[in-house]
């Protein structure tokens, strides 16, 4: 599955408003701070860490902001001890400028692509490193590895204390607009392939999504609900008053994830049955033909029986689903969908049908699962 993403993908403008001016202000404060304190008179290195550090998780900045400033120690050290023995170019003879240009560049580049590779983290090298030796070397002033390096604490500790105060998201509520966001997706996407099956072809390629959504919203809704948990353990200031979980809420998020992972597979299967038998779909949204649609012809080819067979058990298995993510009782829409499974599965009962029909069985497993564990 692809990394986590924005659980809201398309927020309202009221939380972009909110986000723009979190980051305004955390840039502003440090800016003004260095200003007042002498560091320098134009203080941007105080001023990046709210562009570079502020993320949605506006919690995650403290790990963040470690990270950055990490990166900013070392790539200061390498800086200063590589000009030390090897001079800038301002500082070398006209003759020897691009030579000398030349050898401090090289070994400036060589220290911080290894420092840069051994603070690897989370899978992915710390470039803050390379980017501070280089904008070091580039700006060889006396003084202005001190500074760079006392803005850049500012501009972290500023977004670090204030980020989480200005206008802190609620993950409970942020986890639910995910899942909800998911189960309308998955609805709409059941009902379309459902109408597909009815007149006996499987759903061609627009009728797929092949973008990750919707099968990554849950995941983003479970890392918006770890992201409460996390809150709740941070020390004040950080920890407002969290509010309470709708009931169930972190239940019907692993039920939705691992619902995903079934229904992508059977979509999957579906994609390859349409591929296998050529189908490329003539009916606009996917829907059964028409009555004034003409008949295939002879080259077209015929329904297949056990996909328009499939049809009512996608419904089932669509309510089934829906329910449980609502946190409504669905054993009477679970217990429809298994007969239909084993309907299915005894008048269709190839391997090459089993297969199409295992993403569906897995997800009446899921929904089974998540019934048992309720209270």
């Amino acid at each position: 599955m692809p990394g986590t993403v924005a659980v809201l993908h398309n927020p309202p403008p009221r939380a972009r408003l909110r986000t723009a001016t979190r980051l305004a202000v955390c840039a502003a404060v440090p800016w003004f701070l260095c200003l007042w304190w002498g560091t320098s008179t134009v203080p941007v290195p105080a001023a990046l860490p709210a562009v570079l550090i502020l993320r949605e998780d506006v919690y995650a900045a403290p790990r963040l902001g470690w990270d950055r400033l990490v990166g900013v120690v070392v790539g200061v050290a390498l800086s200063t001890f590589v000009l030390h023995w090897l001079p800038p170019p301002s500082a070398s003879s006209v003759t020897s400028a691009s030579a000398a240009a030349s050898v401090s560049f090289l070994a400036v580049l060589a220290c911080g692509c290894a420092g840069m590779y051994l603070m690897y983290r989370d899978g992915a090298p710390n470039q803050q490193v390379l980017i501070t030796a280089l904008v070091i070397y580039a700006t060889a002033v006396p003084g202005y590895a001190l500074a760079r390096l006392v803005e850049s604490v500012v501009g972290i500790a500023c977004v670090v204390l204030l980020g989480p105060l200005l206008w802190p998201p609620d993950p409970y509520r942020s986890a639910a607009a995910g899942l909800d966001a998911y189960r309308s997706e998955v609805g709409g996407l059941l009902g379309s392939v459902a109408a597909r099956l009815t007149g006996g072809g499987p759903p061609t390629a627009p009728e797929l999504p092949e973008r990750a959504v919707p099968w990554t919203l849950p995941q983003d809704g479970l890392a918006a609900y770890d992201r409460a948990a996390r809150r709740a353990r941070l020390p004040r200031p950080y920890v407002r008053a969290p509010s309470r979980p709708p009931d169930g809420l972190g239940a019907r998020l692993r039920l939705a994830a691992r619902s995903a992972l079934t229904l992508q597979y059977f979509t999957q299967e579906l994609r390859e049955r349409a591929r296998a038998t050529g189908t490329t779909g003539t009916t606009g949204r996917g829907g059964p033909p028409g009555p004034g649609t003409p008949p295939p012809g002879p080259g077209a080819p015929s329904p297949d029986p056990a996909l328009r067979d499939l049809a009512p058990l996608v419904r089932a298995t669509a309510r089934a689903l829906d329910a449980a993510l609502r946190g409504e009782d669905c054993a009477a829409d679970l217990e429809r969908a298994r007969g239909l499974d084993l309907a299915h599965r005894a008048a269709h009962p190839t391997r090459r049908d089993a297969v199409l029909r295992a993403g569906l069985h897995l997800t009446h497993e899921a929904v089974a699962d998540h019934l048992s564990a309720r209270p």
